[in-house]
Formats: C-alpha cells, sequence, structure tokens
C-alpha cells in the first residue's frame, strides 16, 4: 500500500466523525443519568453505622454482665474431690449424679436440652416435672422438687453438702 498517494482527508474523515459519535456519545449518556445525591445516601448510612455501633455496644456490656454473673459460679470439675465426698466416681455433667435420676430420666431431660448441671439447676421444678410427664405414666412415682438443688450443689462442686444432703434425704425427697 502506498502512502504517498493517500489524500489528508482519508484521515481526517474517520477521526472528525469518531470525534462528533465520542461528543455526542457523552452528550446523550450525561442528559439521562441525572446527578444522584449522594450526600444523603452517605448520611443515612452513617445513622445506621452508629445506630449499629450502639446496638454492638450495648450486646457487649450484656455478655460481659453475663459473664460475671456466671463466673463466680462456675468452677473447674474437680473428679478427686467429688469421688473422695461421694465416695463413687463421678462424671462431669452426668444429670444421674442427682438422686431420683436414672439413665431413663436422664435421657429425657436431654430432650428438652437441658445436658448440664447448672441447666438443671437452672429448671424449675414444674418444668422438670413437664420432663417427666413426657416420658409417660411409669415416671410419676418421682418427685422433682430437690432436682435443681441437688443439681446446683454439683454445678457449684459443693460434693460435702450433696453428699450429706442425699445420706439425710434418702430417694431424693425432700
Amino acid at each position: 500500500m502506498d502512502f504517498e498517494y493517500m489524500d489528508v482527508w482519508c484521515w481526517l474523515i474517520p477521526l472528525g466523525i469518531g470525534l462528533l459519535c465520542g461528543l455526542f456519545g457523552y452528550l446523550i449518556g450525561r442528559g439521562s443519568n441525572p446527578t444522584v445525591d449522594f450526600n444523603s445516601e452517605i448520611k443515612s448510612l452513617q445513622q445506621q453505622n452508629e445506630k449499629a455501633k450502639a446496638d454492638l455496644a450495648k450486646c457487649q456490656q450484656k455478655l460481659a454482665a453475663g459473664s460475671a454473673l456466671h463466673s463466680h459460679t462456675a468452677q473447674a470439675f474437680d473428679a478427686q474431690a467429688a469421688k473422695k465426698a461421694l465416695g463413687k466416681s463421678v462424671k462431669f455433667n452426668d444429670l444421674s449424679l442427682v438422686e431420683g435420676i436414672g439413665p431413663k430420666i436422664r435421657s429425657l431431660f436431654h430432650n428438652f436440652e437441658i445436658n448440664t448441671w447448672q441447666a438443671l439447676s437452672e429448671t424449675s421444678v414444674a418444668k422438670c416435672q413437664e420432663v417427666l410427664d413426657s416420658g409417660g405414666d411409669r415416671y410419676k412415682v418421682h418427685d422433682p422438687a430437690s432436682w435443681p438443688m441437688q443439681a446446683k450443689m454439683a454445678a457449684e462442686g459443693k460434693w460435702k453438702d450433696l453428699a450429706k444432703w442425699q445420706h439425710e434425704h434418702k430417694h431424693g425427697k425432700l
């Protein structure tokens, strides 16, 4: 291809048309997208952010308060002290340690998501009776009145008190 014979117009016409199309495209695109007020949207998002921060602070305070409440009651499980006081091996959070709860009643409590001594100690006697009633008529002879108290002693590691109470109250009756 010979560039000597090419006319200047062969370059200027496509360049001019391209610039003209670019200008029209810019003007059309600018007219179809109205100016968006981002300031109001930014303010709205900042308000939501502040509210979320305040909610987070409240949740952290509640968590700290809850941890403080449970820190003085929850103690490390000492299997040796439990065995010494009760005269038998004790598994951590075994509900059958409570006088009157056997393996089948323990499984009923597990069905109600009551799996630990702490959870049982925080359960009302009425809820314990509801758990027993869910097992049928064969569990009507059991009296759960002392179970939360016994579970609390176990959860707090008061093995001597628990052993004394169980010795004085045979079959878990008050």
